[in-house]
């Protein structure tokens, strides 16, 4: 019988290279990077505190808005202060544990991201199609459990993902070629069948992808619906300009991701960093713009912000 010793089958460090190929550009690549993450925090943390304290806000589509601004906080905080660390001081080592924990909080909340996107999209659904009755549909306790479901959701589908990894022999050395810890990534470093992670992955980011975009379309078939049934012109503007900021936050999430599949099936020869930069876009593009998204567009937002620093001065 083998003695296999599960405690060493891992490394207890992995190196993330940031971006193969470009690695002397890692300087001037940070910056932009910091500079999103930089508005990202800003814009969020913004965003969290003018809808907790103001009590005219604690609607079901302002609610809604606090969950995306707190799973886009984490997701960008889950990766980009190491992405510095590698850019501006060379720290690649990152503990095998870290790796798995950054890895569950990255695709964790990625998933739960979504799921908000589509709770939004029938947010705006009932607020269009059934504006009578949305007081009564979307209630406190309503918005709880769709809360609740998609954290379930989200950890149902990640939380294998770390235990998977733990049971492999890494034999191909301890060097990641990306700057964060995503779940096939780690996978080539194994050794042994690793079948079921590969099917695993792309099971769930088509499951999860494809299933909430296509609701999420259906939604606004209806709304489209609703909306040219509205008899005047000026109607019909107002109606959709409650959903622009919806729309501009499905496409800032899922565009990247659309891209990205596509740049990997179709440009299969294509230097890897290309890959990376438009993962890493994936992670930073929604957290940055969502906020300036519903600062902008939204007229309840936009006047607590200008307030805000009116006060200040």
């Amino acid at each position: 019988m083998s003695s296999y010793n599960l405690t060493s089958s891992h490394p207890s460090a992995f190196l993330l290279m940031g971006i193969p190929g470009l690695e002397h550009l890692h300087g001037w690549i940070s910056i932009p990077f910091c500079s999103a993450y930089t508005l990202a925090v800003l814009g969020n943390c913004t965003l969290l505190l003018i809808i907790f304290f103001d009590s005219a806000l604690h609607e079901p589509m302002y609610i809604f808005l606090a969950m995306l601004a707190g799973i886009d906080l984490v997701l960008s905080t889950s990766t980009l202060p190491k992405m510095l660390a590698i850019f501006w001081f060379k720290d690649k080592e990152i503990t095998f544990y870290a790796c798995l924990t950054q890895m569950f909080f990255l695709h964790t909340f990625s998933i739960m991201e979504s799921a908000v996107l589509l709770a939004m999209a029938f947010d705006r659904y009932v607020a269009i199609c059934k504006p009578l009755h949305y007081n009564t549909v979307l209630t406190g306790s309503l918005i709880i459990r769709i809360g609740m479901a998609a954290v379930i959701r989200a950890v149902t589908f990640t939380i294998p993902l770390p235990f998977l990894l733990r049971r492999f022999h890494y034999c191909r050395g301890r060097v990641i070629l990306h700057c964060y810890c995503e779940h096939m990534a780690v996978v080539r470093l194994a050794c042994g069948n690793t079948r079921f992670n590969n099917v695993y992955g792309i099971a769930v980011a088509v499951v999860i992808v494809v299933l909430d975009l296509l609701f999420v379309i259906l939604s606004y078939i209806f709304i489209l619906r609703a909306v040219l049934q509205l008899a005047s012109q000026e109607a019909r503007y107002k109606a959709f300009g409650t959903c622009v900021s919806h729309v501009g936050a499905i496409l800032s999430f899922y565009t990247p991701v659309v891209i990205s599949s596509v740049m990997h099936r179709v440009a299969r020869q294509s230097e890897p960093y290309v890959h990376i930069l438009l993962a890493t876009f994936y992670l930073l593009f929604p957290p940055m713009v969502n906020p300036i998204i519903y600062g902008v567009k939204t007229k309840q937002i936009r006047e607590r912000v200008i307030g805000l620093f009116l006060r200040k001065e």
